[in-house]
């Protein structure tokens, strides 16, 4: 296994944390080691390098058996490719109650974003459109470096977004678009007080650091960060209370976050009031051909925006795009429901239209299966 990626050019921000935070690349290397130790299926873990030196850190896991799948679509092991992109925050692990299940029917690739987990730390630009450019380069030549012709490519919250993004620069390297309640699409309304209801912790974020990156109170708090990750995100233990009985999720957390905060600062330059986007995708989620297939997945209790799944639908009306709520689910869909966002991510990959772009009707492109019993189509609202 490679040496883990390097965090940020040095400065005296950079050289402050480890003496201040009790944090390091060796803590976070470790603790992934535990949330992925319970995975039985073939994986590999790597880093990536990148032409420009930086390096992605990935989990690859392939399926063990070539059981049957349906008529035309090929083994497992030849079928299109699922990648994972996580969300603000966060890291590879926090798929750990997803990957498995969902590689039984074809590769899974996920991977730390440029800036976040393991991967390497660089600084970005100060414009929102050079950032997510910065991104959208990054994945494609990690795509290119992985051999990837086409993949099935799904965003979670901030992975959404760049999904997106991508998705509209490289379409043909999409087979199908699945975005789980994405971050960034609608334009922030003239008065948040009636449309934007998140919860406390993101209110409190977004008041209160202002100028600040959205979690330097983690940083600033030293050798107390870890209780603030326990005292302010306790759901998150119990999101993956089936896997550990302990604080592992929670350390893997602060840990990915209390490294320098390089893609951190990115977001920050991407977002406006934390909860809206500079450049909101729904101004240009038209200009993905209408030949990929979009899925759109939310929780049932998110605090993201709920309109924009149907705002999609309109935007692409001679397009495959579906829409599903999971009910009892919040942002975290993955994590609070894992086995029907498994099982909706599995329909997503196996329900496509022979022909996106043919004579198939909105109307009938823009429902879900019946057959998915515990997801539903989500209201308008």
């Amino acid at each position: 296994m490679e040496e883990d990626a390097e965090q940020v050019s040095p400065g005296w921000f950079s050289s402050w944390i480890p003496s201040w935070c009790p944090t390091s690349m060796a803590h976070l290397k470790a603790v992934e080691g535990r949330i992925l130790s319970g995975i039985r299926s073939r994986m590999e873990s790597r880093y990536v390098r990148l032409k420009c030196g930086e390096k992605i850190w990935t989990v690859s896991l392939s399926p063990e058996v070539e059981g049957a799948v349906p008529s035309g679509q090929g083994s497992p092991g030849s079928r299109t490719p699922l990648v994972l992109v996580h969300g603000f925050g966060g890291g590879l692990g926090l798929w750990v109650q997803n990957m498995e299940s969902l590689c039984r029917q074809r590769p899974v690739h996920a991977f730390d974003l440029l800036g976040f987990g393991r991967s390497s730390r660089p600084l970005f630009p100060s414009d929102p459109e050079e950032v997510e450019g910065q991104f959208v380069h990054s994945i494609e030549e990690w795509r290119e470096e992985l051999g990837l012709s086409k993949m099935v490519l799904l965003g979670h919250s901030l992975g959404g977004y760049l999904a997106a993004s991508y998705t509209i620069q490289h379409p043909d390297r999409v087979k199908h678009l699945i975005l789980v309640d994405p971050w960034g699409f609608p334009e922030r309304p003239a008065d948040l007080s009636e449309s934007w209801k998140p919860p406390m912790w993101v209110k409190a974020a977004a008041a209160v650091l202002g100028r600040f990156n959205f979690l330097a109170v983690l940083r600033a708090a030293g050798p107390w960060g870890p209780s603030l990750v326990q005292r302010f995100r306790p759901d998150l233990k119990q999101k993956y209370s089936d896997y550990f009985e302990d604080d592992t999720i929670l350390e893997y957390v602060y840990h990915c976050n209390a490294q320098t905060p390089s893609g951190e600062a990115a977001f920050k330059v991407l977002s406006e009031s934390f909860g809206w986007a500079k450049r909101p995708m729904l101004g240009r989620i038209h200009l993905i051909p209408k030949d990929v297939p979009i899925t759109l997945i939310y929780g049932s209790r998110s605090w993201i925006e709920p309109s924009s799944g149907e705002q999609v639908k309109s935007l692409r009306p001679h397009s495959y795009v579906q829409t599903l709520a999971i009910e009892g689910a919040s942002h975290h869909v993955y994590a609070d429901r894992p086995e029907e966002f498994n099982a909706a991510v599995l329909q997503a990959c196996d329900s496509l239209p022979a022909s996106p772009a043919g004579p198939r009707s909105a109307a009938s492109s823009n429902h879900p299966s019946p057959s998915l019993t515990r997801a539903s189509p989500r209201p308008s609202e």
